[in-house]
């Protein structure tokens, strides 16, 4: 690795982290915690999956997702049904509380990063888009 990239990685680790910290204050508010979620997440605004595909989508076991998933159906935040194409296969989907909760926070996360920017200029503003659409399209080839 060159070390203009090195440089750039290592202000990118650096900033995610200081950027992470104030996000959870964030997410406190939402009232679940971060495994919840996280989980939720992939499920509002990824759409239904099955128990194996949101386990791999979160990088947990399913006997973890089992639970997880289990302690949100029981606070009315996700719900079961059999696939359309395999009875046999159970679909997990997000309810409407749990929209609810995670666009809130979503919409107080972008709250905090546009009040984290409101003195940048717009050239700063741009590059740290730039920044944001290279660490994506690196994730995505990953």
């Amino acid at each position: 690795m060159s070390s203009a990239k090195r440089h750039a990685a290592g202000g990118i680790h650096s900033a995610a982290i200081h950027l992470l910290r104030r996000v959870r204050a964030e997410d406190e508010a939402m009232g679940i915690t971060p495994s919840r979620a996280s989980a939720l997440s992939v499920l509002v605004f990824g759409g239904a999956r099955s128990l194996t595909e949101l386990a791999a989508a979160e990088r947990v076991t399913p006997a973890t997702m089992s639970k997880l998933v289990s302690a949100l159906e029981r606070e009315d935040l996700v719900r079961r049904y059999p696939a359309v194409d395999d009875a046999r296969s159970i679909r997990i989907e997000a309810t409407a509380k749990a929209a609810r909760i995670l666009k809130r926070g979503q919409a107080r996360r972008l709250d905090l990063l546009e009040r984290l920017l409101a003195d940048a200029t717009e050239a700063e503003v741009a590059a740290v888009r730039t920044a944001a659409e290279v660490v994506e399209r690196a994730l995505q080839s990953a």
